[in-house]
């Protein structure tokens, strides 16, 4: 899809395509996402997704969706139908949905192709006896004793692999390049390994399986992929890829381009950390929206859009940095704004009487649903005698600069009119439990004192009509910057205790109760708000997706000293 972007960000990736159309190398771009479904997606993957889509979007190509299912003891069909979700949830897509086990009789036959000109061996010593001759950074790697074997016995024995004679583990397929080579990569890596597992796909038909270095470049190639762009942890593999790539009889040749990935501060994006998460109950599951998951931010709240602007402002660079969660946030808010219809909801709530409102009587007051926005409307909003106000817009004793109520004080209610705090009633306790007020009626819109100046205003919600329900807010799931970046702590010490409040009992404006999941509101004053998916008419659920304001960003810029 399009951003409508007129001048992108300058990056490098974009630069080296834009020559390679011009200088005649290509004639079209080509990319991919590559993902295994081993597991859910989550925000360090959005990166990588925009960055391929908006490349061959921008240059009027395409992007194929490949599973990299080589791995059948991890996948599931549940991981795929959540990543194709979430790939068209974030506004792409994919002109082709492929798969690597698509391509495994061709894996197969280039790994014969390997064997037969001198380039793979069959070795039959065990994991830990290979691990053991690779080498370290400063030492060579020691040849195996079979790496010289026959080229027509490894072909056999490759062939009875695949015929399923031999037991997991019993044997491997290496590639033949380099035992002392600097990059340990390129030592006789590893190609193919006997797994006695049903294929989600493939079923019984195979009992040997590709590695990913060997399957992610030939699937490239097989796709005419044009521009294979993998995050940097692939640089080192490079040199294999690009070794396969030459010595196979492949119908494209693509070029991996690497840049760095999204890390975000206040967040852990390992697989096996967000899995402990779950697993030990830190978090409500896979789609808790405290969780970076696609599932969970999209329940937190977080849109396509501000995804898509955040990880177009981060750029692309080959430099790693950690970005501050506020980014994402900031970018939502900037979204919301925009289009988020406004509501009032009083979520700790304490009671207000107009004394000298009639009793009984309903008034109903405009209220525009966007203030900088006409084309959303406006609504009618209730006024009755007894009405709902934020507790923490009410002070006993205030301060000289509290510009709220305050007894004898006077504040605006929004839409409507002043009101002035005349007595204060309390329970048993001492606690405030309800405020008498009088309420001016000239200063309604439209009559003389409707220009009538007081410090504050406030909002509010009729208590005969307000819709009870339940308000989550939901904040960092960790207190600090760096939680797994601790090695004298387990990350999961560092959980904030206060990334979740639950309200119970918050007191909405009509017409609430009516709102579809995924629906987005301004709550005035107060943050931006969805509906989840626990909603209901007859209970309400909406989250927090994000506060007015950065409350965190003070405090962040403390932490980092």
């Amino acid at each position: 899809m399009s951003e409508n972007v007129p001048n992108p960000p300058a990056h490098f990736i974009r630069n080296r395509i834009r020559q390679e159309l011009e200088s005649g190398l290509h004639d079209r771009v080509v990319t991919r996402f590559p993902p295994e479904p081993n597991g859910y997606l989550h925000i360090g993957h959005a990166k990588s997704i925009v960055l391929n889509f908006a490349m061959a979007d921008e240059f009027g190509g395409e992007t194929n969706l490949r599973f990299d299912d080589t791995n059948p003891i991890k996948e599931e069909q549940r991981y795929v139908d959540a990543i194709r979700e979430d790939v068209a949830w974030l506004g792409y897509q994919w002109a082709r949905e492929c798969y690597a086990s698509d391509y495994f009789p061709k894996l197969y036959e280039y790994a014969l192709h390997l064997i037969d000109n001198g380039l793979a061996y069959v070795d039959s010593q065990d994991a830990d006896a290979i691990r053991a001759q690779r080498g370290t950074l400063t030492e060579p790697g020691t040849p195996s004793p079979h790496r010289d074997r026959d080229r027509a016995e490894s072909r056999d024995l490759f062939e009875r692999m695949r015929a399923g004679e031999f037991a997991d583990g019993a044997h491997v397929l290496r590639a033949k390049i380099d035992m002392a080579a600097p990059n340990i990569n390129m030592r006789d890596p590893v190609l193919y390994r006997i797994r006695h597992q049903r294929h989600p796909r493939t079923g019984d038909e195979w009992c040997i399986y590709p590695s990913y270095d060997f399957a992610h470049g030939q699937s490239d190639a097989i796709e005419g992929i044009t521009h294979s762009l993998c995050t940097l942890e692939f640089e080192d593999h490079r040199p294999l890829y690009d070794w396969l790539i030459e010595h196979l009889p492949v119908p494209s040749k693509p070029q991996q381009i690497e840049f760095s990935r999204l890390n975000l501060d206040f967040t852990v994006l390992s697989k096996r950390r967000l899995m402990r998460l779950v697993d030990e109950g830190f978090v409500d599951g896979w789609d808790d929206p405290r969780m970076p998951t696609f599932a969970g931010i999209r329940r937190r709240g977080f849109t396509p859009r501000s995804i898509r602007n955040f990880c177009n402002e981060i750029g692309v660079t080959k430099s790693e940095s950690i970005i501050p969660f506020g980014a994402m946030e900031r970018n939502l808010r900037d979204d919301l704004n925009e289009r988020a219809p406004r509501r009032m909801a009083v979520l700790e709530p304490v009671k207000v009487v107009l004394t000298n409102f009639t009793e009984g009587e309903t008034e109903w007051f405009d209220a525009a649903n966007h203030p900088q926005n006409p084309e959303l409307g406006t609504r009618k909003v209730p006024m009755t005698r007894e009405i709902w106000i934020e507790r923490g817009d009410f002070m006993e004793d205030a301060p000289k600069k509290f510009f709220r109520l305050k007894p004898g004080g006077e504040v605006r209610l929004r839409n409507a009119f002043i009101i002035r705090c005349d007595e204060v009633v309390k329970n048993a306790a001492g606690d405030v439990e309800t405020l008498h007020c009088s309420f001016d009626p000239e200063s309604r819109s439209g009559l003389p004192g409707a220009d009538r100046k007081v410090k504050g205003t406030i909002h509010w919600v009729s208590a005969e009509h307000a819709v009870e329900a339940e308000v989550r807010l939901y904040d960092r799931l960790f207190s600090v910057p760096h939680p797994a970046g601790d090695k004298e702590h387990d990350f999961v010490e560092h959980i904030n205790p206060e990334s979740l409040q639950v309200i119970g009992s918050a007191r909405l404006e009509p017409g609430l109760e009516n709102a579809k999941p995924g629906e987005h509101y301004q709550f005035e004053r107060t943050g931006y708000f969805v509906a989840d998916p626990d909603s209901s008419t007859e209970k309400p659920v909406f989250n927090r997706a994000v506060t007015l304001r950065d409350t965190w960003a003070k405090l962040e810029k403390q932490l980092r000293g």
